[in-house]
């Protein structure tokens, strides 16, 4: 029984180490390649913003072909529905 306590300790031990391990590991990687992601940032940045402008860009487009779209056809609907609505007055 005191064996497989033992055995128990050891494994825990070990994979304690290993994940240590690892860990250490994937900081270094981290730190190898942060200056690459620096370098990298700015174009990313660029990147978002040109991405955020073009879809502004084209959203007011839209928007902008709506609404002349609309304002004529308001204004055509208007100028038909006045001389109805002048008629059931006088009626």
């Amino acid at each position: 029984m005191f064996e497989l306590l033992a055995l128990l300790a050891v494994v825990a031990i070990v994979g304690m180490v290993v994940t240590a391990v690892v860990f250490a590991l994937k900081m270094a990687v981290n730190l190898v390649f942060l200056p690459f992601k620096l370098l990298v940032f700015p174009i990313v940045a660029m990147v978002v913003i040109l991405k955020m402008v073009v879809i502004l860009a084209v959203g007011v487009t839209i928007a902008g072909i709506a609404i002349a779209i609309i304002i004529p056809l308001v204004v055509v609907a208007l100028v038909l529905a006045v001389p109805v609505m002048l008629i059931a007055a006088l009626t």
